[in-house]
């Protein structure tokens, strides 16, 4: 199974969703530049690099896989804005908009991950 990722309209989602989460981490402490910052910018990022690897595999069953790859990388930036919202690095307000936009985006790729699987 190989096809144009670029293409997959949940590829698109998360390239935005991390590009945002560049843009409020970019407000993050100085201190947490190795620490948080980096953790969620590489968490975000790696969403749509796995959606990436995945639409090059052979099979609809490595394609899910690495979906499910990138959903366990929407949990990870889900538990990293939680962290950043205790620690009073972003507000509610940005916390609810992002944790919107993770769940919107994990439930996108719960769904085409159950799509292949029916193929």
């Amino acid at each position: 199974m190989s096809f144009k990722f670029e293409n997959l309209k949940i590829w698109q989602d998360s390239v935005k969703f991390a590009g945002e989460i560049y843009k409020i981490t970019s407000n993050f402490p100085v201190e947490e530049k190795f620490g948080l910052t980096s953790q969620l910018n590489r968490a975000a990022v790696s969403i749509s690099l796995n959606i990436a690897e995945g639409s090059g595999r052979n099979s609809d069953a490595d394609m899910s896989r690495f979906i499910q790859i990138a959903i366990g990388s929407i949990n990870e930036v889900v538990t990293i804005l939680h962290i950043s919202h205790n620690q009073g690095y972003i507000d509610k307000k940005e916390f609810d908009t992002f944790y919107k936009k993770s769940e919107d985006i994990s439930k996108s790729m719960y769904a085409f991950r159950n799509y292949l699987k029916l193929k």
